[in-house]
């Protein structure tokens, strides 16, 4: 296996998604690739792929080898592309994070999750039939429950609120930061920190 980790920021595909609350996993492959200089191509698994080096690891020395990776497929499609990136680029589960919206999780913070359910998200449950294995990374962005009965369905695929977009920058940086310190100092101490109290 390589030493390489595989970053998949979930997302649909077209403009018309471009700034939804599902597409939050892309803008945090965006602004990692805005720090490393990446630039996307399209890559033959279906998916534009961004080949850095992630961070700086202890010591001064460049960080990790990574692949950030946007899934061209429609979310619920995802599982494909995604296992054929992993594949082609011989990266074990292990080395796997997913990055996605989380309506468990309160608007405005991270979590970090490794295994498990998939809680009802089509891209999380396509990405492990697709692997046949639910043991990868998530950064788990929170966007919050929607309001009153409108359907979660309809309210991931909305535009964030006007105040939400005041804080989208510093929602987009504390995740970019959680893929950094998950691939440069490991699950736990990543999970510590973006789970301690603020």
């Amino acid at each position: 296996m390589s030493d390489a980790w595989l970053v998949v920021g979930l997302g649909n595909p077209g403009a018309e998604y471009e700034r939804t609350r599902h597409n939050v996993g892309q803008m945090v492959l965006d602004e990692l690739a805005s720090r490393t200089r990446g630039s996307f191509k399209r890559h033959r698994t279906g998916a534009r792929t961004a080949e850095v080096r992630l961070g700086v690891a202890p010591g001064g020395a460049p960080g990790p080898r990574v692949v950030l990776a946007a899934p061209t497929s429609y979310m619920n499609v995802s599982g494909g592309p995604v296992a054929g990136l992993a594949k082609y680029f011989d990266v074990d589960v292990e080395h796997l994070v997913v990055v996605h919206d989380e309506l468990d999780v309160p608007f405005g913070s991270v979590r970090l999750k490794r295994g498990g359910g998939e809680g009802g998200h089509n891209g999380l449950r396509s990405i492990s039939k697709s692997l046949g294995d639910k043991d990868y990374a998530r950064v788990r962005v929170g966007i919050g429950r929607p309001p009153g009965r409108q359907d979660p369905a309809d309210f991931v695929l909305k535009e964030f609120s006007s105040t939400e977009k005041k804080d989208m920058p510093f929602l987009v940086m504390d995740a970019a930061d959680a893929v950094e310190e998950l691939v440069i100092k490991g699950f736990e101490a990543a999970q510590q920190k973006f789970h301690a109290p603020a």
